[in-house]
């Protein structure tokens, strides 16, 4: 299998530490390593790997190409823009063709922690099993442990089990609920998050993006000439409309199968998930860096270096880096994608 690695987000909900030049995967949000960094060595480990591609914005291939290992500098794929997860793909599964055109591949987002590294490689051995024998597009679904409103379902049919693999056929996928629907979910039992994890065959991949893509499929098939000729694509690329493969592929199709996963899994994706995973004081507050919190509980706080105290409040998340400072209830934390938004249509660009 080649590994796919997406890395192109801008992590927006991690501001203000997370910024165009430096976003969240770039980021040592745990420990001494990037979660792109993270993510290779997790990949690495994997004896069915072949080989690791990672796709990203053209903006960022210097730096990761400088702080990164274990990935081949032709390997990390550029584009022109950002196009959402449909035409990145699609941009890797044709550098994979060309190396080998029955390949399979699994896409992976770059900043997911992920812990139980015998269970994960279970789950993606049974993933290219399935992808090899049926054909068919294989998605993780992970276990719930919670009504999360943050994330998205996949229903399984209980029933249709494939042989050994804990592959189920999906019956459809659905978007982030409101909680009385999370809940609901919960209840049913035949619902898994959708951790953004896929395998399957290069080759099944083209095949359902010329039924269920063909205006994408088109273009990347003028991409790929273009690519033989060693030419740029970046006026094909511009008039790529931007899709999710969820939406493009996987709710359209009839032949998605989830692999249950069995490991312990966290899309990281705002600073309450860093405050769930790190070690809280008997107050259950969580202190990193140069800060102090006195009669409060609750808190996440994060100074890089200036002196940060907060005295007698609680459920609050604060980060403080050199140029900003964030202030913000745990409970809204969902808002910081409001004020990347405001800080981009105000020409706060150097906040960005």
């Amino acid at each position: 299998m080649y590994a796919v690695i997406m890395a192109g987000g801008r992590g927006t909900r991690f501001w203000p530490s997370s910024r165009k030049a430096k976003p969240k995967q770039l980021l040592n949000v745990f420990g001494s390593d990037t979660m792109l960094q993270i993510t290779i060595d997790r990949m690495k480990k994997l004896k069915c790997v072949e080989d690791i591609i990672i796709v990203t914005g053209e903006d960022l291939v210097p730096q990761i190409r400088k702080t990164i290992k274990g990935v081949k500098s032709k390997n990390i794929i550029a584009e022109p823009s950002g196009k959402n997860t449909a035409p990145a793909i699609g941009l890797a599964a044709l550098h994979i063709k060309n190396i080998n055109k029955d390949a399979v591949m699994g896409i992976f987002p770059a900043d997911h922690l992920v812990v139980g590294a015998q269970k994960f490689a279970r789950a993606i051995r049974s993933s290219i099993q399935l992808a090899n024998k049926d054909q068919t597009l294989v998605t993780i679904g992970i276990n719930p442990t919670y009504p999360s409103t943050g994330y998205g379902y996949i229903q399984y049919d209980m029933k249709n089990a494939k042989n050994h693999l804990n592959g189920f056929h999906v019956k459809t996928f659905a978007e982030k609920p409101h909680e009385k629907l999370a809940k609901r979910f919960l209840k049913s039992g035949d619902f898994l998050w959708n951790g953004g994890m896929f395998v399957w065959k290069v080759k099944s991949l083209f095949d359902h993006l010329e039924l269920l893509m063909p205006e994408l499929n088109d273009q990347l098939k003028r991409i790929e000439k273009r690519i033989e000729k060693k030419q740029d694509y970046d006026n094909i690329w511009k008039n790529i409309k931007s899709e999710s493969i969820d939406y493009g592929i996987l709710e359209k199709s009839d032949d998605i199968y989830v692999i249950k996963a069995e490991f312990e899994w966290n899309d990281i994706g705002s600073w309450n998930s860093v405050y769930d995973l790190s070690p809280k004081t008997k107050e259950d507050n969580v202190v990193r860096g140069n800060a102090i919190v006195l009669n409060g509980r609750r808190n996440f706080v994060q100074s890089e270096k200036h002196f940060t105290a907060l005295v007698g409040i609680s459920d609050l998340v604060v980060v403080h880096t050199e140029d900003a400072t964030l202030i913000i209830p745990k409970n809204k934390v969902e808002s910081i994608k409001e004020l990347v938004d405001y800080l981009n249509k105000n020409n706060k660009k150097d906040l960005l």
